[in-house]
């Protein structure tokens, strides 16, 4: 476990709500991209943590909607259905662990993310 020297908890707390705002897409359509959008977009050149784990919360959420996508067409053959619950369980339970590392200032990556945003 690696920690991360933050300057602030400023730094710490959007950290943390770049993964967190994700879950926004439980209640709102492109919700669990826009929200980590929104906070890496105001943050990014403030704080260097909130622009690494913002692009790695982007890079996530964007990889499940790739991965939902691929699942979604698959239902065609049935297997579709059970990827689509794995898919949703594993992108919660990744998003609020990367939630509570960030906010404990530890470093986290995001297994399965493929690096859209560099």
């Amino acid at each position: 476990m690696e920690q991360i020297n933050y300057i602030n908890n400023d730094e710490r707390t959007f950290s943390m709500l770049c993964h967190l705002s994700a879950l926004s897409g439980l209640i709102v359509p492109f919700g669990h991209i826009i929200g980590p959008l929104v906070f890496w977009l105001l943050k990014k050149d403030e704080y260097a943590e909130v622009d690494r784990q913002g692009k790695a919360a982007l890079n996530f959420q964007l990889s499940l909607t790739i991965y939902s996508v691929i699942a979604g067409i698959l239902v065609i053959f049935l297997v579709g259905f059970i990827l689509l619950a794995a898919i949703f369980i594993f992108g919660l339970i990744m998003t609020i662990i990367a939630s509570v590392k960030s906010s404990n200032g530890e470093y986290f990556e995001y297994p399965l993310s493929i690096n859209l945003i560099q």
